[in-house]
């Protein structure tokens, strides 16, 4: 709006419809938008659905006569390891051919192959065939590989899209990758998949009339199909796809998008302050971002040196807070370098060693402490991204002791697990309250503490956030590789019966 008065001096005034639709914004809760949050939650939702839904639903696929049978595991831990390829290619994209990469695109790819892999597992999965002279679940092993390619490939794309965001919204990705494993689970739990009943058998010998008792598990039947419970998984997919889309190209979520350049506000108050003149032969307007001040008249040599003054003020203030900015987010390459290793070793217990061993730990302690853990257990990971909402410590000290306590809890599981099928307090209630108090705070302390290194590395960048996303994968990779080989070629474990006699 320009104003002119008599005396020649024209008055311009800033229309503030930026800050003032951001204030009239409904669903705000301290610095969020509620429907950004719930959206960015529906995306990280996408990136582990389908492989964590595969692992809860194994029971059932195993049990309708799958011809590798409880091998199973073992096979789809390996092909998950090689399908780390995904994410090999996009890092080295990145490194030596930076910006070449389109990222938008390849999220889009990951998730249509997700999606699809998906929907022919829902009609294909027990289709099997002769290799090698031996039957095998040839099309679910070459799907389930696309489904490892795509979640893999997540950790390297999925984060450093979210620098696009402010760094609230962190938290509600690694909320989404939470949930990526306790829906399937509460859904197969709602299935019945996995479920085992003890029944007494009984059979008596002819010849000496004598009947014995023995006590077998039995498979209960379960509530829906397996292909059921792969159409909801593609469903799950495919919305995190609209999500994606939504976040990358809906008007309404890049008002969430953070500022590229801080710098850009204090100019914006520098353009309240500022004024020229428009009389004579000196030609400008003058600026107000309050119209009552508009009226206010004064000579032009005053303006001048109060402009003058004002943008001084203003270089000086910026500079400042550009300095304070640096300091505030600087880091030494040690702690950085720190951080990334102990990203992958927290990656490598909460992605690896723990669900390896989970059967091992809490089998002993009895079935209904192995299926409750397993769902605590995948609900404490959300719950934990909740908590680094409320509160996020970025000092290294508090880190480092959170997941000293998290690794501790992990060394009691591990040895619950090296000690099976007889471990501490086996057959009483405190055994079995404390195995699964360990388990909850375990993945707690450690998902609390690999959310909060991520967060801190948000402010650093999209590259950083790569790193952070390559040293998921590879400490799940190592971790995997070594408990495969404990577990399956060392024989170091042994399982717990079933229905203990």
């Amino acid at each position: 709006m320009t104003l002119h008065r008599n005396s020649g001096v024209n008055f311009t005034s800033v229309p503030q419809t930026e800050n003032s639709d951001r204030n009239k914004r409904v669903f705000k809760f301290r610095n969020i938008d509620v429907i950004v949050y719930a959206t960015v939650i529906i995306f990280g939702i996408g990136s582990w659905v389908d492989i964590n839904g595969l692992w809860v639903e194994l029971p059932a696929m195993i049990t309708e006569g799958l011809p590798e049978g409880w091998k199973l595991p073992s096979y789809l831990s390996i092909i998950i390891q090689i399908a780390n390829i995904g994410p090999l290619i996009v890092t080295l994209c990145n490194v030596f051919a930076p910006g070449k990469l389109n990222n938008n695109g390849v999220i889009y790819c990951i998730l249509g192959i997700g999606s699809l892999a998906c929907l022919f597992l829902a009609f294909f999965w027990k289709t099997t065939a002769y290799v090698a002279g031996e039957e095998r679940s040839i099309v679910l092993l070459i799907l389930q590989f696309f489904l490892a390619l795509v979640d893999c490939t997540t950790s390297v794309v999925f984060l450093p899209f979210m620098t696009l965001f402010k760094s609230d919204y962190m938290t509600a990705y690694f909320i989404g990758e939470g949930m990526s494993g306790m829906i399937p689970s509460l859904v197969a739990l709602g299935q019945g998949s996995g479920s085992v009943s003890c029944v007494n058998v009984s059979s008596t010998n002819a010849t000496t009339n004598i009947t014995t008792y023995n006590v077998y598990p039995q498979s209960n039947p379960p509530n829906f199909p397996v292909r059921d419970f792969f159409v909801f998984l593609f469903a799950m997919v495919f919305f995190s796809g609209i999500a994606f889309t939504l976040l990358k190209y809906c008007s309404y979520y890049e008002e969430e998008y953070a500022v590229e350049n801080d710098d850009e506000e204090a100019s914006e108050d520098s353009r309240c302050h500022s004024y020229e003149l428009s009389n004579g032969e000196h030609s400008g307007s003058v600026t107000f971002s309050d119209p009552t001040t508009i009226g206010q008249s004064q000579s032009a040599l005053v303006n001048e040196n109060r402009k003058h003054q004002t943008a001084v003020t203003l270089s000086k203030t910026q500079d400042s807070i550009r300095v304070e900015k640096i300091a505030e987010h600087s880091i030494s390459k040690l702690r950085y370098a720190y951080f990334l290793i102990l990203t992958a070793f927290l990656n490598s217990l909460t992605n690896s060693v723990l669900p390896s061993i989970q059967t091992f730990s809490c089998m002993p302690y009895g079935i209904s402490v192995y299926h409750l853990t397993a769902v605590l257990y995948n609900i404490a990971n959300p719950v934990a991204c909740f908590i680094v909402l409320v509160y996020s410590s970025t000092s290294c000290v508090v880190i480092s002791f959170l997941s000293f306590l998290g690794s501790l809890a992990a060394a009691i599981i591990l040895y619950t697990a090296a000690a099976s099928p007889s471990p501490l307090l086996v057959g009483t209630k405190s055994g079995e309250v404390l195995i699964v108090i360990v388990w909850v705070l375990g993945g707690l302390l450690l998902t609390y503490s690999k959310v909060t290194i991520a967060t801190v590395f948000r402010q650093y960048g999209t590259r950083a956030l790569m790193w952070i996303g390559v040293m998921q994968q590879v400490g799940s990779f190592f971790g995997a590789i070594l408990f495969y080989l404990i577990i399956n070629v060392w024989v170091l474990f042994k399982s717990a019966p079933y229905c203990p006699v």
